[in-house]
This record gives structure tokens, C-alpha cells and sequence, in this order.
């Protein structure tokens, strides 16, 4: 990785990030500690740490831990502030082992990592709309499994349920028997009989699944509304759904111009092939890295195309006559799909720049 450089008036600053506290160190030009210190994960608590940071020179840049959760506030707040920040990736094992854990360590690590330009990447900004995107999508995740268990959890019940409940249930469609469940009204004071008990279960069971099933209705169309505002040339692509488009723009985040090109995409979505050559023999292996979710919302978009679009069959027939097999050549493939995608969302994203200063 390219090596920042500063000059002999500049510091550099590194946090290791918790859920109450953060620490946080501070190097010279000469990556010498000048200094650590803990301050609280508050608005006076951040302002505190910029002023104390910048007390020992003009602050270059800050290296975060985890800015996705405990350092999120504080990425915040010093992007607003214009510092420039960089996301601090795990330790290697080996330095680890040598000198041990602890938060100060973590934090003056952090302000190596930033000094010296290694283990560090842009991060999302977290403060527009694929922001609150995301937010949504993973309350729509947990209310989606919810209610899955909620359908299970009846599902169950009705198999040990006693005869008469179960001869009037068992062959019910799914909808029919939550809605038949939901309009029951059973005596609330006969919960010491089974069979009372049941009906007061399988009743609460329905109205949480109704409940969750409107709840996730509901996210859908805030999601669509979205996506469409955002990106919707992107849904307009064939077997790009709201759902894998939604999870797209999630893992380019609202700052996209942070990936230097459609390969470091690729990689972040997990659809690039890893080198693993050696001598004579030069192969590439499957990445099992990056996003998973992107991967497989990438996954679903070329299943889709292998359906729907002659030019995608023609392109898996041939890769397969060339002696790949079928998933070798779908792999292939979704590296093909995050390329496409990653020209659309790079264009989308000058569009919203240019409209912004427009206005």
C-alpha cells in the first residue's frame, strides 16, 4: 500500500474504539509515541480527544478501530470536523504475540498502522441515505427470522397439538391456518387445560407472525423507495432485485469513490479469483472473502440471468465445453455482473454528487 507522507509538523492519532470508552494515542513524524489517553464515547468526549490530540501538533490523520460499530459516533464526528480517517484492520498475529494486547497497545498499533499506511482502508462515511438503507435492511433481516420462527414454532405446536385442534388444522394452508389461529378467541382463565393452552399459544403465535409479516411489508416499501431514489438504473438491470440491489449499494456504502477500481469491488464482494500459483503450475483459487452478503446477492443476480437471458446461457454453455464446470463457470460469471454493477453505481453516484452542488 502506498505510504502517506507528513511533514515534520504533523502527528498522527490512532483510537482503539469501545462501547463506553476509546483510547487513544498519538505519533510523531518519527512514529514515536508522544503520548495515550481514554476518554468517554461522548460528544464533550470526542471533542475532548481532537483537542488533546491536536495539542501536540497539526493532526494529519486518525486510524479508527471498527467504525462500522463502537467507533461509528467518532468517525462522525471527526469527518465532520474534516479530519481524515482510516479504518484500522486487525493486527498481524504475529506482532500480536510478541507484544501482547491490551487497549493502550491497540491504540498506539492503530497510530502505526495510520502513520505507516498498512492495514488501513477508507471507510463509508455513514452519514446519507445508504446509511439509513442499511439500517433498515437489517431490521428487516431480524424481523424476517422472527417471524420464520414464529411459523416454525406453530408448525410444531400443531403436530403435538390434541386431536380435535389438530384434525381441524392439519391440512390448512400456511396463511389460512395463521389467520384461522389469529381469529380464535380462547378464555384467557382456562390456561391450566392443554387444550385451552394450546389455543392461547397457537393464537399468540399467529398475531407475532401478522405483526412481523406487516412489519416487514412495511420496511419493503421504505427499501424500495430508496433504492429507487438512489439507484434506478441498477434495478432496471436484468435480475437485479430490489433486495440484492439494496445489499449492493449497503457494501459500496455512500462514499463509493473509496474502491480505486471495478477489481478492488470484485475483491470486496468476494467474486475476485485469489492467486495460489506456485513453480510450474499457475492456478487460481476460490475467494472466500469480502462481503458474504454481497456475494450472495451477486450469486442470486446471475442464477436469475442463467434463467432469463440468452446471452448469460450462451456464456455458461461455452465455459463449460471449455471444460469448467457449472459453478466454476457461474463464478466466472458473477465476476462479470460486478464489474457491469460497479460502472452503474460509480455513475449513479457522480450523478447525486453533481445534482448536490447544483443546488
Amino acid at each position: 500500500m502506498t505510504q502517506h507522507h507528513i511533514d515534520h509538523h504533523d502527528i498522527v492519532g490512532g483510537v482503539d474504539t469501545h462501547k463506553d470508552l476509546h483510547v487513544a494515542a498519538v505519533v510523531d513524524t518519527h512514529d514515536r509515541v508522544l503520548g495515550t489517553a481514554s476518554f468517554p464515547t461522548t460528544r464533550h468526549g470526542y471533542k475532548t480527544m481532537l483537542a488533546w490530540m491536536r495539542s501536540f501538533g497539526e493532526l494529519s490523520r486518525v486510524g479508527i478501530e471498527c467504525t462500522g460499530t463502537y467507533g461509528a459516533g467518532l468517525l462522525r464526528y471527526l469527518q465532520r470536523t474534516g479530519i481524515t480517517v482510516l479504518e484500522v484492520t486487525t493486527p498481524d498475529k504475529t506482532v500480536r504475540r510478541k507484544r501482547g494486547k491490551n487497549d493502550t497497545i491497540d491504540a498506539e498499533n492503530a497510530a502505526h498502522a495510520a502513520y505507516a499506511g498498512v492495514r488501513t482502508v477508507t471507510p463509508k462515511t455513514r452519514d446519507g441515505m445508504i446509511e439509513a438503507l442499511r439500517v433498515l435492511k437489517v431490521c428487516r433481516k431480524t424481523a424476517v427470522a422472527a417471524r420464520r420462527v414464529a411459523l416454525q414454532m406453530i408448525q410444531t405446536q400443531v403436530i403435538s397439538a390434541p386431536e380435535e385442534l389438530r384434525d381441524q388444522l392439519r391440512n390448512m394452508s400456511r396463511m389460512k391456518l395463521i389467520r384461522t389461529l389469529a381469529a380464535w378467541r380462547p378464555d384467557m382463565s382456562g390456561y391450566r387445560d392443554v387444550t385451552m393452552a394450546y389455543r392461547i399459544a397457537l393464537k399468540s403465535l399467529a398475531r407475532r407472525y401478522l405483526e412481523l409479516h406487516d412489519e416487514v411489508a412495511d420496511l419493503d416499501v421504505m427499501i424500495k423507495a430508496i433504492v429507487d431514489e438512489l439507484a434506478p438504473e441498477l434495478v432496471s438491470r436484468t435480475a437485479v432485485g430490489y433486495e440484492s440491489a439494496a445489499q449492493l449499494l449497503i457494501t459500496a456504502g455512500d462514499n463509493p469513490n473509496r474502491l480505486g477500481s471495478e477489481a478492488s469491488f470484485a475483491a470486496l464482494c468476494g467474486v475476485s479469483p485469489i492467486p495460489a500459483s506456485s513453480g510450474k503450475t499457475q492456478r487460481h483459487r476460490l475467494n472466500r472473502g469480502g462481503d458474504r452478503a454481497a456475494n450472495s446477492a451477486l450469486h442470486i443476480i446471475a442464477i436469475g440471468r442463467l434463467r432469463l437471458d440468452a446471452d448469460t446461457q450462451a456464456y455458461i454453455t461455452r465455459r463449460v465445453a471449455e471444460g469448467h464446470s457449472k459453478l466454476e463457470a457461474i463464478r466466472c460469471l458473477k465476476r462479470y455482473i460486478a464489474r457491469e454493477l460497479y460502472y452503474v453505481l460509480r455513475s449513479r453516484h457522480r450523478e447525486i454528487n453533481q445534482a448536490q452542488i447544483a443546488t
